[in-house]
C-alpha cells in the first residue's frame, strides 16, 4: 500500500500528479509493496565573476546528493550580471543537468540583495545558501541535511579557522566580537550566512521584506533553535575575491545599525561628557585670567586645537547619524531586492 492515504489502489503516475512529489518506489519482485517520498533540498549559490568555480561547484554538489539516497535537488545559481563568461558556461551546465537551474540579474544588484532573492526563489523543504567561491566546502551538505532530518530548522556554517591571512582573519574576528557585545541580538559570530534553512524560516523572511536585509542578523533574530556546524575555510583556489573596503565596510555597518544603538547613544554620552569637560577648562581659564591677569595668555594653539577636536567629534558621529538616516531612507523607499533578465530550467 502506499504511505498516501488519498493515492490508495491508484496507479503511481495518478500519485505523481496528485502530490507532485518525487517518491522512493519499494518493490518485492514484481510487487510495488509501497512508496515514500523524497525531500526536495535546493541549493542555492551566488555568483558573480566565477568562471572559473562553477564547473567545479556544480560537480561537487551533484556528488553530494548522490550520497543522499532519500532526497532530490535543485540547484539555483542566481548570476549578479558577470562581466565574464560564467552566464555562458551556466547555460551549458543547464543544458546537460535539468537540477542546475540559472537566474541572471539585470545588473549587480551588489552582495546583500542578490543572495536573498536567490532564497526566495527556491522551492525546497529546506533551503541551503553557499558561497560560489568554494570557500564553502559543499561537502558540508551532508552535515547540513543529517541536523536538519534531527529537526534543526536553521543549521549555521561557522567559520572557527581560516586559511585567509592572519591580519584579514583578526580583522573579521575582531568586528565581530565588537558587533557581538554591543547588538541587541544575540549574534553567532564567525557566521556569514551560509546555511541550512528550513522552508518555514524562509517563509518568514518573504513576510519580512526588508529591502536591504542584514540576513545573518535576521536569521539570529527570528530566534529559531540552530544547529552549528563548525568548518576550516579554504583559500580561495581561483579567480579573486569580490569584497573590498566599500564592500566590507557596507556589510559592516549594515550589521551595526540594524542590530544596535550603542553609536547613538554613545554620542549623547560622549556630548554630555565634553560638555561637562568644556564647562570645567572654561572656569578654569577664568580663575587662571583673574588671578594673573597681566601674564596670563590665552594663546591661539589651545583654541585651534579645541575647535578641531570638537569639530572632528562632530563630523563622526553626524557620520554615524547619516548611516541610520540611510537606512531609514532604504526601508521607506522599499525598492525590490533584484530585477531577472533570464530563467533557465525553472
Amino acid at each position: 500500500m502506499y504511505n498516501d492515504a488519498s493515492a490508495l489502489f491508484e496507479w503511481p503516475e495518478l500519485v505523481l500528479a496528485k502530490t507532485n512529489r518525487n517518491y522512493n518506489w519499494v518493490y518485492k519482485s514484481s510487487y510495488l509493496l509501497y512508496c515514500t517520498p523524497m525531500s526536495l533540498i535546493s541549493v542555492v549559490t551566488p555568483c558573480y565573476n566565477e568562471a572559473d568555480n562553477v564547473i567545479e561547484l556544480v560537480q561537487r554538489i551533484r556528488d553530494v546528493f548522490s550520497k543522499i539516497p532519500d532526497c532530490t535537488y535543485e540547484h539555483i545559481l542566481i548570476d549578479n550580471a558577470s562581466t565574464d563568461n560564467t552566464v555562458e558556461i551556466l547555460r551549458d551546465l543547464a543544458k546537460t543537468d535539468k537540477n542546475v537551474k540559472v537566474i541572471v540579474n539585470n545588473r549587480n544588484y551588489g552582495h546583500i540583495r542578490s543572495p536573498v532573492h536567490g532564497l526566495l526563489q527556491a522551492h525546497g523543504e529546506a533551503i541551503i545558501l553557499l558561497a560560489s567561491d568554494l570557500q564553502d566546502p559543499p561537502e558540508l551538505i551532508l552535515e547540513f541535511v543529517d541536523n536538519w532530518k534531527r529537526g534543526f530548522k536553521v543549521v549555521m556554517a561557522v567559520k572557527n579557522q581560516s586559511e585567509e591571512s592572519f591580519l584579514f582573519y583578526n580583522i573579521r574576528k575582531f568586528y565581530y566580537d565588537s558587533l557581538a557585545r554591543i547588538a541587541d541580538v544575540k549574534l553567532v559570530k564567525n557566521y556569514t550566512g551560509s546555511g541550512l534553512y528550513d522552508r518555514s524560516v524562509i517563509e518568514i523572511l518573504r513576510k519580512i521584506d526588508d529591502p536591504y536585509p542584514y540576513f545573518r542578523g535576521l536569521i539570529s533574530e527570528l530566534g529559531f533553535e540552530s544547529k552549528i556546524v563548525n568548518f576550516k575555510q579554504p583559500t580561495r583556489k581561483r579567480g579573486f575575491t569580490k569584497n573590498n573596503f566599500y564592500t566590507l565596510y557596507d556589510i559592516g555597518m549594515l550589521g551595526v545599525v540594524n542590530y544596535s544603538r550603542v553609536p547613538l547613544r554613545l554620542a549623547t554620552i560622549f556630548g554630555f561628557i565634553l560638555s561637562i569637560f568644556s564647562l570645567i577648562v572654561s572656569l578654569v581659564y577664568l580663575v587662571l585670567k583673574i588671578l594673573y591677569w597681566q601674564n596670563y595668555s590665552l594663546g591661539m594653539a589651545s583654541l585651534l586645537i579645541g575647535f578641531f577636536f570638537l569639530t572632528s567629534v562632530q563630523l563622526f558621529f553626524i557620520g554615524i547619524i547619516g548611516e541610520y538616516v540611510g537606512t531609514i531612507l532604504t526601508q521607506v523607499q522599499n525598492r525590490p531586492l533584484a530585477i531577472e533578465k533570464e530563467r533557465i530550467n525553472f
